[in-house]
């Protein structure tokens, strides 16, 4: 799990450089740059490509924070939904406040959020506003562009993009972000364009993009495993045959680019009164991570993993009801593609194996609930549920106990400890479950610390679970899930659930 096959270094030399050229080309103009992915903690491209600093976007936009802004941009119907980012569990309108405060912890100038497709229906859209003005965040509202997409006349009209507000803007490069995909950022980059027009100034627009990668083959699993992530967005990676018409050469983009293009492209020309200097959507495109891929095996493979990864969520986010059918059908599908199985994630078969193992034995463990987690030099530790703590817990503190080379039957944590926290869960805090969950149980472990010493030498070792691969027999919890994902554990689990109960399951 430690082999690098992305240089960091490399990509952001080759990212900025090539922004740079586009912001100079323009003779001074206004760059809109669309940013696609995600441009903090990009834990995707960090999987799929090893080596890949998460970071590096907002790195590389730190490096021309004189010359940047930023525009936040979300749909109206995500809030509504309460639509979810996978990486971190939380809500989509979360997610934009999360966003703020990290770019202001990178010294970047927040310009304002706009609040896409907006129809004045939704109450979760208005708190959200609200929240945010009384905060001190600029924010506009852009409703459904009259038109679109095929009456290119009216698009481009007082009625069209004319009917949005202008966003007051001061800096050449403006930085159009959201929390996800479908959030309206191509629109309100056409939008400003059509406004920076009519005001008599000269803009341009781009688009930052990761993947697919353009300059890697179509069905290489980084780019599959990009159709994985998205899979409820419908994506499909593509030939790019305006590139391939116009220069003959090969390039990768994805099904909404392509669709889109003739229209972007006509509206641009129609904004400007001049021929697109576009002749492809891969020309709008700044890519150059493929230019970073320095061990092609080991992206390959960590893609692969990717894939299967996306499968086994998508099953559980069916058990709970977030997705439809097609949408884990279609992760299948990509799955059957790349001639993968569940079983080829390591730590899914140690999981299911010692669970099963543990039934044989003794009855008792019928309710067993196991989760194997593999250490970075490929040893698989197992944890499994008990009277005394979830599954995950225990696979944590054996993880940690091994790596300290503390001996199996040595308590971290004192047993009498463990049973008076429990009383304090269920006797004073009236909890359902007595089982201590993983956060309970590493509080525990700290607070050991002050007094055992094998407690605050295995306590230093959870740093080194970052980036080490999970699974889980059974759903995890909320509260399991988001500590795991915290610790920097890469956690999957199978589509089932401990118990019947609906509410306290």
């Amino acid at each position: 799990m430690s082999k690098i096959g992305f240089s960091a270094q490399k990509y952001i030399e080759e990212q900025t450089k090539y922004i740079l050229e586009r912001i100079e080309s323009g003779g001074g103009e206004r760059l809109y740059l669309e940013f696609g992915g995600k441009l903090v903690q990009d834990k995707h491209a960090m999987r799929v490509l090893p080596g890949f600093d998460e970071n590096a976007k907002i790195k590389l936009l730190q490096k021309m924070k004189d010359q940047a802004e930023i525009i936040i941009c979300v749909y109206s119907g995500d809030i509504a939904t309460s639509k979810t980012r996978q990486d971190f569990g939380i809500t989509y309108d979360l997610e934009v406040l999360r966003l703020i405060d990290v770019f202001r912890q990178y010294d970047l100038s927040i310009n304002s959020v706009v609040v896409t497709r907006y129809d004045g229906t939704s109450p979760a859209v208005e708190k959200f506003l609200n929240r945010l003005e009384r905060r001190g965040i600029k924010t506009y509202k852009h409703r459904f562009t009259k038109g679109y997409p095929t009456d290119v006349d009216t698009i481009v009209s007082p009625e069209g993009y004319g009917a949005n507000p202008y966003i007051e803007v001061t800096k050449p490069l403006v930085v159009v972000t959201g929390p996800g995909g479908g959030s309206g950022k191509l629109a309100t980059s056409l939008s400003q364009l059509y406004h920076e027009n009519i005001r008599g100034r000269k803009a341009r627009y781009a688009k930052f993009e990761t993947f697919p990668i353009w300059n890697i083959p179509l069905k290489h699993p980084v780019n599959v495993a990009y159709e994985a992530a998205t899979a409820d967005l419908k994506d499909v990676n593509l030939i790019d045959s305006f590139h391939l018409e116009a220069y003959g050469e090969m390039a990768v983009n994805y099904n909404r680019d392509l669709e889109v293009f003739p229209v972007v492209k006509r509206i641009i020309e129609k904004i400007t009164g001049e021929e697109s200097e576009y002749k492809s959507p891969t020309d709008m495109g700044v890519n150059r991570a493929g230019f970073g891929i320095i061990d092609d095996e080991v992206c390959r493979e960590a893609a692969n993993q990717e894939i299967i990864r996306r499968y086994i969520i998508a099953e559980c986010d069916y058990k709970k009801g977030k997705i439809s059918e097609d949408v884990m059908e279609r992760a299948k599908l990509l799955m059957d593609e790349m001639n993968l199985k569940v079983e080829d994630r390591k730590v899914v078969t140690v999981a299911r194996d010692y669970a099963e193992k543990k039934r044989q034995e003794n009855e008792r463990y019928n309710n067993v609930v196991v989760l194997a987690l593999e250490l970075d030099d490929g040893t698989v530790i197992t944890g499994r549920s008990s009277r005394r703590m979830v599954a995950a817990a225990a696979a944590v503190l054996n993880a940690i106990k091994h790596l300290s080379g503390i001996a199996d039957g040595i308590h971290l944590i004192s047993p009498n400890i463990l049973a008076e926290i429990q009383k304090l869960k269920t006797d004073v805090l009236q909890s359902e479950k007595a089982s201590l969950n993983c956060e309970e149980v590493l509080t525990a472990l700290t607070i050991s610390g002050a007094t055992n010493p094998s407690a605050q030498v295995a306590a230093e070792k959870l740093k080194c679970l970052r980036g080490c691969r999970a699974h889980c027999t059974a759903i995890l919890s909320d509260k399991d899930e988001n500590t795991l994902k915290s610790l920097g554990i890469d956690v999957t689990s199978d589509p089932e659930y401990i118990t019947n109960n609906l509410y306290y399951s």
